[in-house]
């Protein structure tokens, strides 16, 4: 066997090589079967490259090896490998530097529809957050959204089986391989959500579901959708954690309000006290702040062409000079203005139809 899919597989498997350096070296090389092509000298001049990844690199035969079973692992199962650089690969998660160099997914949808929210939470969940989550979901049926979650207990579980209920494509991220569903209670979901929607994982058959494999599956959710619900949450766990993630990664998030003595309702109120997320009463608050309220711009939308823009506003059409969007962080930091002064400027450039607010606290000129 001797095709590039061996050797994509194959590089998530030398030691010393994580995402952001795999791509690093493959950008570096040109392709993942040229970095084990490469001469040993000319890998020694990657800046980062350490002595362990150079000698797996040297000998890389029984890595190969397990690579070629985990091509048969695929093709046998239906499963669908995706290096970042292919074009089915999710392009919101290609917007973060730790993307996995690897993704595996068993579905029928695409990963890129145009609107995508993760809805997480706590395991625990009471009868009220049962209740906040099916109604979301059931409220989002005409938004054209896709539904993401991790298929646990709880919250993840509520809000995967009202999107099969409704119709609403749903994708469950794992923390294991794709040899199995866990928790095994939700095997049947997980069956039934492969007929609108699929399981992700960027795990390799046989990984188990250890603890350590959870904040890093966390990151997927976070970083492949547009905005994150926490619908319950106590003040440590997975769900703050996604939160935080995607604050990383200039994502929006939303949390549901609780009772100040309730355990599980303390992360959320401290996400909504701290302004890590937006307070999420309704579905209307999510489509306005996601901007989904307002109808599409007219195709052949005319901009002021000869407009003069102010010293300030110059210094923000400055940070699009050879890129096409710009995150909100980006431009706070590049312009040293105050964010309420910001605020206004990117408004009135909307206004004029010079910048296009995208979700996730993004912009870009049109």
């Amino acid at each position: 066997m001797n095709h590039p899919l061996l050797y994509q597989i194959a590089l998530t498997l030398i030691p010393g090589i994580g995402d952001i350096s795999g791509k690093k070296f493959v950008a570096y090389c040109g392709s993942a079967e040229a970095v084990f092509q490469e001469k040993r000298k000319a890998l020694e001049k990657i800046n980062g490259m350490r002595e362990v990844t150079l000698d797996a690199l040297s000998n890389p035969k029984e890595i190969l090896k397990r690579a070629e079973q985990e091509v048969v692992f695929l093709e046998r199962n239906a499963i669908q490998p995706l290096f970042y650089q292919d074009k089915d690969y999710p392009r919101r998660l290609l917007q973060c530097d730790d993307a996995p160099l690897m993704l595996y997914y068993k579905g029928n949808v695409p990963l890129n529809a145009n609107r995508m929210v993760a809805i997480v939470g706590t395991r625990n969940v009471s009868e009220y957050g049962k209740e906040c989550c099916s109604k979301l979901v059931n409220d989002l049926v005409d938004d054209g959204v896709m539904v993401v979650s991790g298929l646990a207990y709880g919250v993840d579980t509520v809000a995967h089986r009202t999107a099969v209920k409704v119709g609403i494509p749903t994708v469950g991220v794992l923390g294991n391989g794709m040899q199995q569903i866990y928790p095994a209670a939700n095997k049947k979901l997980a069956t039934e959500m492969l007929a609108n929607g699929g399981l992700l994982t960027e795990c390799m058959s046989g990984t188990q579901p250890d603890r350590e494999n959870f904040p890093r599956r966390n990151r997927i959710i976070a970083g492949m959708t547009d905005a994150v619900i926490v619908i319950e949450s106590a003040l440590k766990g997975g769900s703050l954690i996604t939160a935080d993630l995607a604050n990383s990664y200039s994502r929006d998030v939303f949390a549901y309000p609780g009772r100040v003595n309730d355990l599980y309702s303390q992360g959320c109120n401290y996400l909504i006290r701290t302004n890590r997320a937006h307070l999420m009463e309704s579905v209307s608050q999510l489509r306005y702040v996601m901007r989904w309220d307002r109808p599409a711009p007219e195709e052949g939308h005319q901009i002021s062409l000869f407009r003069e823009f102010s010293k300030e506003e110059t210094m923000i059409m400055d940070c699009f000079e050879g890129k096409k969007i710009v995150s909100l962080d980006d431009l706070i930091v590049k312009t040293d203005l105050p964010t309420t002064k910001l605020a206004s400027l990117l408004l009135n450039l909307e206004f004029d139809g010079i910048l296009l607010a995208l979700p996730g606290k993004r912009y870009q000129r049109c």
